[in-house]
């Protein structure tokens, strides 16, 4: 067993890699880093910090689907039954503005980023749901109108389905204003241009507590190292039960598989199944998918990455029955990334403290969210600065 690092910081370190920060942010995903972005713009001169427990942006950021989505028919229908009308669709507003601003802050073909759209797919037995969301179907194109400015956002496609080879599926439902891109790229964009505003990123600094004193925030890390701040934003989403164990959040593992290259895959669009609870892209001429989590919901609230026979059969069973019928395929990996939900969908921003600021509960959509949720968790730090 390794020994635990236990040395002070030399006065040399604590000079240059590590002085008292203006502000510092807890996660390096994509809400951390686009608040400690927006500080820098806000306040040019301010010494702003990112502190990430991992060598990499663990978590969700780099190991999500790389859906840039905004909702399915199913899923906003769902979500109608837990918050107002209004609520939801301020919400789905605010995901797309953030994809637009992420896009247009780290350009489409820096990140990859591919508008082919997204369709649901409807099993027969499915019919019921399917006549719902044909019965929503003008109303809710009417509210996205006004957020995406689309003629008819959600589209009956079935006549796509010939083209898929899907097996089982009897109706697609097409939503113009989704599409796909690379978490990788997208991530590394983020760090690249947070380096170059002078952002300091320290990956490996795993914050085992936070102490708010009257002047002050002191993280101490794992090392017993102590970094002091004038403000803090957490912005560990699934992980901050770690810190704030009593807020409306917890983790929920997403377990995800990619395929071999598939010579002539016709499928080049996001893809939801199973009202969300399993979801399917195309990668160049590879499938991803993930999901299931719904099998097991206590099981998956965890925040360990592992991945589990009961979901593995059932991504593997799908592939085969439902999106690749009588097609052998080859797995190539599988992970899994971890998101923070709540009894709601809309994000926490808000001051906890004086001095603390939470950026938090994505809900599975951080990609679409996340820009703007860090930019404005910014804003209350930089007031209260």
């Amino acid at each position: 067993m390794q020994n635990k690092l236990t040395h002070r910081l030399s006065f040399w370190e604590k000079d240059i890699f590590v002085p008292d920060f203006d502000f510092a942010v807890i996660g390096a995903g994509i809400v951390g880093l686009n608040a400690a972005l927006h500080i820098k713009y806000l306040r040019p001169h301010a010494k702003v910090a990112v502190l990430e427990r991992g060598i990499l942006p663990i978590g969700a950021s780099t190991r999500n689907a790389g859906f840039a989505c905004i909702g399915s028919m199913t899923e906003l229908l769902n979500d109608l039954k837990q918050m107002p009308e209004e609520a939801l669709w301020a919400l789905v507003k605010k995901r797309y503005n953030g994809l637009q601003r992420m896009i247009a802050k780290l350009g489409a073909d820096v990140i990859q980023y591919e508008h082919y759209g997204g369709y649901e797919l409807f099993s027969p037995e499915d019919q019921s749901l399917f006549d719902d969301c044909l019965h929503k179907m003008e109303a809710f194109n009417q509210e996205m109108k006004a957020i995406t400015g689309l003629e008819n956002t959600f589209t009956l496609a079935d006549q796509d389905l010939e083209h898929t080879g899907f097996a089982n599926v009897k109706h697609l439902v097409l939503n113009k204003a989704e599409g796909q891109l690379h978490p990788g790229k997208m991530m590394k964009a983020l760090l690249d241009l947070c380096r170059e505003e002078g952002v300091h990123v320290f990956n490996g600094f795993q914050v085992q507590q936070i102490e708010e004193e009257e002047t002050c925030v002191r993280l101490i890390s794992q090392e017993n190292w102590g970094v002091r701040a004038n403000q803090l934003i957490i912005a560990t989403n699934g992980f901050t039960h770690q810190f704030l164990p009593d807020l409306p959040l917890k983790p929920a593992r997403n377990q995800v598989l990619i395929t071999a290259p598939i010579p002539g895959l016709p499928l080049k669009a996001c893809y939801h199944y199973d009202a969300g609870y399993y979801y399917f892209r195309n990668v160049g001429n590879r499938i991803l998918l993930g999901g299931g989590r719904n099998l097991d919901p206590k099981g998956e609230t965890t925040t360990d990455f592992d991945t589990t026979p009961l979901i593995r059969s059932s991504l593997e069973d799908l592939l085969s029955r439902v999106i690749l019928p009588n097609q052998p395929v080859s797995i190539e990996q599988w992970w899994s990334g971890i998101l923070g939900i709540g009894p709601v969908k809309s994000p926490i921003i808000k001051k906890h403290s004086p001095r603390i600021t939470l950026a938090v509960r994505m809900g599975g959509m951080g990609v679409a969210i996340g820009t703007l949720v860090g930019e404005e968790a910014a804003d209350l730090a930089v007031k209260t600065f």
